[in-house]
């Protein structure tokens, strides 16, 4: 507080002072101690006051934090995460992002031509009907160019996780990050599986279940044929996936019991037997692909159909994938093992804050943790994306703030208040 105190009245007397020249200097000519505070505005008068704020002891509107040991998890979000404009603030503002988004549109437009009527960029970035974004065939090349961006817009300001993991689809993007799939093969993985999904006839309906999985299975069995479990989310949250008529008797079944439930708005019961018309087409086109383990290192990546990790052998299996489309997402697995293996920062690459919440409710009782998205929907993408930096780089994660600071140069400052 005195620290922030003395910034303060020196600002207060060099009002010529440039803010980027300030944050650059104070970024990169200082020592990061362990107790860390992280100020993020748009104006001179915005950053001055959380300035005062924070010598006062109010940290509204600031990131504080004490840095400790732990690794950094990336963790990508799923379908129904989407919403029209994702994405828009950060090409506005970042070439790093906008040139990566770019880059993925067109590999994944080349793969869709001739299936899907618009082009993905005009989805992401048009002005097309905003509808066309909840169709599958959309949805999941659209994510995955998102994720691809936001991760390689975090790498430029110096943030690589030590692990990744992925809720269905996001999956893909992971294995991508992880470096065991290449760019184009994930990309025409993702077009895959869209485009084939899209082929079903739309139908079906998915409920999110405010139970564990060992109070629903018993329900499910007369149904084994038509209703599965699509997802272990939490020790305390289930997704239910099948026929319309079976899952909304089930609904109101849990309902009536008490339990907390959700109908989710999907085009297709996904991770059910309603998957299971292209199961052998989808295995078949990904075989085409010849993936190929790669020989270098790779991140340690955690897989959402078994909840253990997964090795780039496991991921370059034609057979691995179509598992992954049909079988439950074990979410809640994929979290506790990230966390047995050293994981306490969790960032959440995707459109809005999904699984940030489900990682904070598995993993409740555990000290010093943090899970945080760095997109939320309906809020300015920049200033989201930064604070998600910001609770990394406060928990300990090293972050490059030069490129945040772009051609700012070294001021003085004033020294230790100790």
């Amino acid at each position: 507080h005195a620290q922030a105190a003395r910034l303060a009245d020196h600002l207060d007397h060099h009002p010529d002072l440039d803010p980027a020249d300030v944050g650059h200097s104070l970024a990169t000519t200082r020592t990061h101690f362990d107790h860390r505070a992280v100020i993020i505005g748009t104006t001179r008068h915005e950053l001055l006051e959380r300035t005062r704020a924070l010598a006062d002891g109010n940290t509204g509107g600031i990131v504080t934090g004490i840095a400790r040991p732990g690794g950094l998890a990336f963790v990508f979000t799923g379908q129904g995460s989407q919403h029209t404009g994702m994405g828009r603030g950060l090409y506005a503002t970042y070439p790093a992002f906008a040139t990566t988004l770019d880059h993925t549109i067109e590999l994944l437009d080349q793969h869709l031509a001739g299936h899907a009527p618009v082009p993905l960029r005009e989805v992401l970035l048009g002005d097309t009907d905003p509808t066309l974004l909840d169709q599958t065939l959309y949805t999941q090349p659209a994510l995955f160019a998102l994720q691809t961006a936001l991760t390689h817009l975090l790498a430029t300001w110096g943030i690589t996780p030590t692990a990744v993991a992925g809720h269905s689809i996001g999956a893909i993007a992971a294995a991508h990050t992880a470096g065991i799939l290449t760019l184009p093969h994930a990309a025409a993985l993702v077009a895959t599986r869209a485009r084939l999904m899209h082929t079903l006839p739309p139908g079906g309906a998915m409920t999110a279940i405010n139970a564990p999985a060992d109070h629903i299975t018993p329900q499910l069995a007369p149904h084994h044929d038509t209703v599965t479990i699509a997802a272990l989310n939490t020790p305390t949250s289930t997704v239910i996936s099948g026929d319309t008529h079976t899952i909304t008797h089930l609904t109101q079944h849990f309902r009536d019991h008490g339990y907390k439930v959700r109908p989710l708005t999907v085009s297709h019961a996904f991770h059910s037997p309603h998957m299971n018309p292209i199961l052998e087409e989808f295995e078949h086109a990904v075989a085409e692909l010849s993936l190929t383990p790669p020989t270098g290192p790779v991140i340690p990546f955690v897989s959402d159909l078994t909840g253990q990790i997964a090795t780039p052998t496991d991921l370059t299996d034609p057979s691995y994938w179509t598992r992954h489309l049909r079988n439950p997402v074990r979410f809640t697995d994929a979290t506790t093992t990230l966390h047995d293996n050293g994981i306490t920062t969790f960032i959440e690459i995707g459109p809005d804050g999904v699984l940030s919440g489900l990682i904070r409710e598995t993993l409740d009782h555990e000290p010093d943790l943090i899970a945080v998205p760095v997109l939320r929907r309906d809020h300015p993408e920049p200033h989201t994306a930064v604070t998600a930096a910001a609770h990394a780089h406060t928990h300990g994660t090293p972050v490059d703030w030069t490129p945040l600071h772009r051609h700012a140069t070294t001021i003085d400052l004033p020294t230790y208040a100790f």
